[in-house]
């Protein structure tokens, strides 16, 4: 099976890689990664794109760049997408593997925009309680720094910690594990996928807001499942050392 992994450079990316790599069946030929085009970093986690750099040549698998305009609509980073997946298609690519774990839309999103230029998606981690993913994450030997989170769901206090077990103690009833419901985004910066540890340091940690599309429709969620934009996010700045 002949792959692009959709990378994101977190947690759940990093665990659902280090199990497809375990897999003789599968070849992967390219990290892909989506990026602000105006801050040149990750999207949703505020990385700095020079970091993810680092971890794909540490991992020792091409890593494909999406920049994405600011203020993109849902038509037009479908447009960059499937742009993106379309070469990937022509040269062989048969899937594209995601680390998502149980949001049903989202899944069908992705099966859906992928199905218009003929690559089918893969979701190895699909189903497994979130609990056992990051218990399995840490057990393995992965190690990550929480570098986003939503404060409505999660103290801003807790950005710029390890994801560790005492993390995962102190996380307040109702937060998922794994933040599969947004309430925050790690950077993996060492585990048994990579040859050596990805070398940061902690910077300062910002506030930020966003408001909701101007088009309501323009969401990949259903109407029901949108995400709350009454809230604010913090994130901790990481700096390549």
């Amino acid at each position: 099976m002949r792959s692009i992994f959709n990378w994101s450079g977190g947690k759940d990316s990093a665990l659902c890689l280090h199990h497809v790599l375990q897999d003789k069946s599968c070849q992967v030929e390219a990290l892909l990664t989506t990026f602000s085009g105006s801050t040149n970093r990750v999207t949703m986690h505020g990385v700095r794109q020079e970091l993810l750099v680092r971890q794909a040549a540490s991992i020792d698998i091409p890593l494909t760049k999406v920049s994405l305009p600011e203020g993109v609509g849902m038509e037009g980073y479908n447009q960059l997408m499937q742009e993106a997946w379309l070469p990937f298609q022509k040269r062989g690519i048969t899937h594209a593997i995601f680390g998502d774990i149980n949001l049903e839309d989202l899944r069908q999103y992705r099966e859906n925009q992928l199905a218009k230029v003929g690559i089918k998606a893969h979701f190895p981690l699909w189903g497994i309680p979130t609990a056992t993913l990051v218990h399995d994450f840490i057990s393995t030997g992965f190690k990550a720094v929480v570098v986003c989170v939503n404060e409505r769901l999660l103290d801003g206090s807790f950005a710029g910690r390890m994801l560790d077990e005492k993390f995962l103690q102190d996380l307040p009833a109702g937060v998922d594990p794994c933040g599969e419901n947004g309430e925050f985004h790690t950077f993996v910066f060492d585990g048994p996928i990579f040859k050596e540890p990805v070398a940061f340091q902690l910077g300062e940690r910002v506030r930020k807001t966003y408001g909701p599309p101007a088009n309501a429709d323009d969401s990949c969620y259903d109407k029901d499942k949108a995400p709350d934009y009454d809230t604010g996010f913090w994130f901790c700045d990481l700096l390549p050392a």
